[in-house]
């Protein structure tokens, strides 16, 4: 018999919170049972007479707040694939991913009802606009397979199009619930959400979690600095989650910040039962600055759009710099060489996962998804090496491995030293195509104010801390580096600024 949910066991569980604040967002505060009684009706205006929407795919775009949720419960309910739509992403962008993956309906809040509209036409599709679609008188709603498609979310691009990864509700739940247990979310927790909400980290981490729970999700429509260390003074917050670009804004802030509002900052953080950094790789130093100010050590962990979370430092014990920590429950963890071989203890290797976490395809993509796969388990594309029990990131294989003069080198153990350096506030290191070394080490640096930097200097001062074909052969000084939505650098971007060029 299989398995059914009655619209996903986080609706499910959210009748036992019914009057317990779900939501405090720039609408207002919400209660577990105003969330149920809008997706309801949202699932209701969807259906609009029909049993149930089979697996349809539903787009939305809606900035981050209550009616963002309420749509995406409610497309569950109705038995729809949620397609979350990027708020910062261009109309091309978004035209890509709507063809991308068929949507036969579309939900536009009213501020993106023109930007979105010229799209509806061109596909023929249904549109709704939130303030009218939460009306709906409610009908009977149809229960959900756990295999069914719930999600498609859409990979960050950086290195081909972007692509839909499909997740049912059984990928889910599985995600929800070991993070769940790993990090003890209770019914008392208060999560501050600043991530976006088209990505894993903002939907799953941050917000299922925290509605699964019981708990209190308050949503800021957009990440302010000053705005987060206000509500951190506040008490009241239990859990913050953050990619280390906003961890660096905070600590600017910090800096800024009068000697009185330093002196109360530290006792805000220390209050704090968990914050976490994830998305991209957190430098040690932002990790020990972080901890200096707030007496907290950042919890960093590892996952990807595919596979949801799956290492992590341990709540409780200590949390190694420079690490992601160690497999988490129900998760299995491998790490394989260039003919997908286990290799031994110490040595680097593509991460390989497998768990009832992983993804279930890409959207009307057979060969890629093949291709994902070697034998059941994911391929990740990370490399990665096991030191003192705990696993340390090296780069994706395709782009943070350099192969110069016959050595692999981790673009983010030289980014790691080079941030040491104190002319340098941020730097990306490529690897640039070369005749004689196969590839050149390049490093594009953010240097601080009014300080210089040249390349022979800088060689000099990375010889007594890196082996000698690991330190750049060229580097540029910019005043900014390309990132995505999630503050993740597009090193193919960084590639850009040496290809064709003699510094």
């Amino acid at each position: 018999m299989r398995e059914v949910f009655s619209s996903m066991q986080v609706v499910n569980r959210a009748e036992q919170h019914q009057d317990r604040t779900a939501i405090i967002a720039s609408e207002g505060t919400f209660s577990y049972r105003q969330l149920l009684a809008a997706s309801a009706k949202i699932a209701s205006s969807l259906l609009d007479g029909k049993k149930a929407l089979c697996e349809k795919r539903v787009a939305f775009l809606i900035p981050p707040g209550f009616q963002y949720v309420a749509t995406q419960w409610g497309i569950w309910r109705a038995g729809g694939i949620a397609v979350p739509l990027c708020v910062s992403h261009s109309q091309p962008e978004l035209e890509y991913v709507i063809a991308d993956s068929e949507a036969e309906s579309i939900i536009a809040h009213p501020d993106s009802v023109k930007l979105l509209r010229p799209l509806v036409a061109a596909r023929n599709a249904q549109f709704w606009v939130t303030t009218e679609i939460m009306h709906a008188a409610e009908m009977i709603l149809p229960p959900i397979d756990a295999s069914r498609r719930a999600m498609i979310i859409y990979t960050s691009g950086t290195t081909s199009k972007p692509k839909g990864v499909v997740s049912t509700h059984k990928n889910i739940e599985a995600q929800i619930k070991t993070l769940v247990d790993a990090w003890e979310w209770t019914a008392s927790d208060h999560i501050l959400h600043v991530l976006p909400l088209h990505h894993i980290h903002g939907i799953i981490n941050a917000l299922a979690c925290a509605l699964w729970a019981g708990a209190t999700c308050e949503i800021l429509p957009k990440f302010d600095a000053a705005k987060v260390w206000s509500r951190f003074l506040s008490g009241d917050v239990t859990l913050f989650m953050a990619v280390p670009t906003i961890y660096v804004k905070l600590i600017e802030a910090w800096e800024r910040a009068s000697p009185q509002q330093q002196k109360a900052m530290p006792a805000a953080g220390s209050k704090m039962r968990l914050m976490i950094s994830g998305s991209a790789a957190l430098p040690v130093r932002v990790l020990e600055k972080w901890e200096e100010i707030t007496q907290h050590v950042l919890l960093v962990r590892y996952g990807m759009t595919e596979i949801g979370m799956t290492l992590s430092n341990p709540l409780h014990g200590e949390r190694v710099p420079g690490s992601v920590g160690t497999p988490l429950p129900n998760i299995e963890v491998r790490l394989v060489d260039d003919n997908r071989n286990e290799v031994e203890a110490g040595t680097p290797g593509e991460i390989l996962i497998k768990g009832s976490s992983v993804f279930l395809e890409y959207w009307r993509k057979p060969e890629a998804t093949q291709q994902a796969f070697h034998h059941g388990w994911f391929r990740t594309g990370d490399v990665a090496v096991v030191q003192n029990n705990s696993y340390r990131i090296l780069g994706r294989r395709n782009i943070d491995i350099i192969k110069t003069s016959g050595y692999k080198v981790s673009a983010l153990e030289v980014e790691e030293v080079l941030r040491a350096h104190p002319a340098i506030k941020e730097c990306a290191v490529v690897g640039i195509a070369d005749r004689d070394w196969g590839e050149r080490v390049c490093a594009a640096i953010i240097t601080g104010s009014k300080t210089t930097l040249t390349l022979d200097s800088l060689r000099s001062w990375a010889k007594e801390r890196l082996a000698n074909y690991k330190i750049p052969a060229q580097i540029c000084i910019v005043t900014d580096l390309p990132r995505n939505a999630m503050g993740k650098i597009v090193k193919p971007e960084v590639k850009s600024f040496f290809i064709g060029s003699n510094r």
